[in-house]
């Protein structure tokens, strides 16, 4: 047998050339594939309105949310970085979107895409112009598959909002800025916030600086340490409130509610109207819960200390503040305040305190009539009044009308007029 006919009997090494050839032909079918794909990546890369809809799409298929946006582009370069302009996420057969912005900015580092999100980091986060629907959202919700814990991703360099807005059903939230220079799950939050809750005819413009001591935890509905100090300003018609405040206690949040117990709460203002212009300072202790567009402090204890027109004060009872103020005070005056008009003899000589029961249901601006019941000794006054009514006559001192603007009876034991000593005094007080 010929020797060259026999494939065992060939040199050792020797390879076929039709096999050779058929090894260069793969991998020449290889590289061929894997430039035609790196092309039509490239080419799908190139084209941000295909890519970023895509990438829209699956990013909505995750969390059930139709997502739009009319321009998209971004950067894969260094850090991947994305931005949406005109964008929104609705529910699908929602009415309403549940969050619009005129621009969405996210940056975000190479392992959190390799993850899937396994390493929630995110670099940077901003949101000019958001608009946040509150119902639409606890819509969305409340489809979300019930159990596991929701999230917070680590902001390395923080997240900036401009311009937002938080819309409910009773109340807003607009002109709305936040900076957070970073945000770590289980590390203290501290972030800026501005903007002003309206809840018509109430308007509270703020500004004010807040630190959450473990932001999972209050994600989670358990209870974390909240602080926040700056300034408000509580306004309506003819009146406003500017205030410096300060507000700490253990928070838990609720469904569209919120619940700080105890919650400590300062607040150093001024009432003005008109000429009116009376500094307090106020200091509030009890649990403070926020539902139904309303501040609730049930039980409280409520210690005030005026300079000139509001007395120091100390009681205890009940306050809720939303479109309508409530009050029901049980307290006592340290004292008669200087700058209002003098006592009668002998209840200017006595330095008891001065029981009294604050009943109120009505405006803001406390413009509505209030209960009063006060006590001195045997001296007791049972009343309605109107504070603006009020404080006018003590700003009128010796000009005005001698008597307060008072509705009720005046009764004592003794009073000494003009030199003349009046015993079992029973005054009825009107109007005029």
């Amino acid at each position: 047998m010929d020797a060259t006919a026999d494939p065992m009997k060939r040199a050792p090494g020797a390879i076929p050339r039709r096999t050779l050839l058929r090894r260069l032909l793969r991998i020449a079918a290889v590289l061929i594939a894997l430039l035609l794909g790196f092309l039509l990546l490239a080419g799908w890369l190139l084209q941000p309105g295909r890519a970023g809809a895509t990438l829209l799409s699956l990013a909505g298929n995750a969390l059930g949310l139709q997502l739009r946006a009319q321009g998209v582009d971004y950067r894969l370069r260094g850090t991947p970085q994305l931005v949406l302009r005109e964008v929104e996420a609705r529910r699908p057969g929602d009415s309403a979107a549940l969050l619009k912005a005129r621009r969405a900015f996210v940056s975000l580092p190479w392992r959190t895409l390799r993850t899937r999100g396994a390493d929630l980091t995110v670099q940077r986060i901003e949101l000019d112009a958001p608009v946040l629907d509150v119902p639409a959202l606890q819509r969305w919700l409340a489809t979300r598959p019930p159990g596991g814990e929701t999230r917070i991703p680590a902001l390395t360099d923080g997240l900036r909002v401009r311009e937002g807005r938080i819309d409910n059903d009773d109340w807003r939230i607009d002109g709305l800025d936040i900076d957070l220079p970073a945000l770590h799950p289980q590390r203290p939050l501290r972030a800026q916030v501005r903007g002003r809750y309206s809840d018509a005819p109430l308007s509270i413009p703020a500004d004010l600086a807040i630190t959450v001591t473990h932001p999972q935890r209050l994600l989670s509905g358990l209870p974390t340490g909240v602080a926040g100090v700056g300034t408000l300003t509580l306004a309506g018609a003819g009146w406003r409130v500017p205030a410096q405040v300060y507000l700490a206690g253990p928070l838990r949040l609720g469904k569209d509610s919120a619940l700080i117990k105890p919650a400590k709460v300062g607040i150093a203002g001024r009432y003005r109207s008109g000429s009116t212009n009376a500094p307090f300072r106020l200091g509030l202790h009890g649990p403070m819960a926020f539902n139904n567009a309303t501040w609730r402090f049930v039980p409280v204890t409520v210690v005030l200390d005026g300079d000139g027109q509001v007395p120091d004060a100390r009681a205890r009872g009940s306050v809720s503040a939303g479109r309508r103020l409530r009050l029901h005070l049980d307290g006592a005056l340290a004292g008669w305040p200087q700058q209002w008009p003098a006592l009668p003899a002998p209840l200017s000589a006595s330095t008891s305190p001065l029981p009294f029961a604050l009943d109120y249901n009505g405006a803001m601006a406390f413009s509505d009539a209030a209960s009063l019941s006060l006590r001195r000794d045997a001296t007791a006054l049972d009343a309605r009044f109107r504070l603006p009514e009020v404080l006018a006559w003590l700003d009128a001192g010796n000009h005005g009308s001698p008597l307060p603007p008072l509705v009720g009876t005046l009764s004592a034991p003794k009073v000494e007029i003009a030199g003349a000593t009046l015993e079992g005094v029973e005054l009825e007080l009107g109007e005029q």
